[in-house]
């Protein structure tokens, strides 16, 4: 006779969920939004400061940031989900326990 092992079914706890999707979207949309933010200004300052006659350096080095950044925004707003943290059930090393003192309640009838 041939034991066939049991697959153990995964056990998801409440602290295992992961964030919901319209939560991790929602935090990628605002930091794609405040990097677009951060390359509209540095745009608009390296106008201002070009005109104004400071070291054309400093302006190609914000035109230059204004030109990356999109790039850099786009990768990092794809990149998926954040890593959460895991909690397992077995680890009870990591989980502040205190025991229950006094006796047990009575059951009557």
């Amino acid at each position: 006779m041939k034991v066939i092992p049991r697959r153990h079914a995964d056990v998801y706890t409440v602290t295992n969920a992961p964030v919901p999707m319209s939560q991790d979207i929602g935090h990628r949309q605002r930091r794609y939004l405040l990097s677009m933010g951060v390359r509209t200004v540095c745009f608009v300052v390296a106008v201002i400061i070009a005109t104004a006659g400071a070291p054309l350096w400093i302006a190609g080095a914000l035109v230059v940031t204004a030109l990356v950044l999109p790039y850099i925004s786009v990768v990092m707003a794809n990149g998926g989900r954040e890593p959460q943290a895991r909690v397992h059930l077995e680890d009870t090393q990591s989980l502040d326990r205190k025991e229950i003192s006094g006796q047990p309640p009575e059951i009557g009838s």
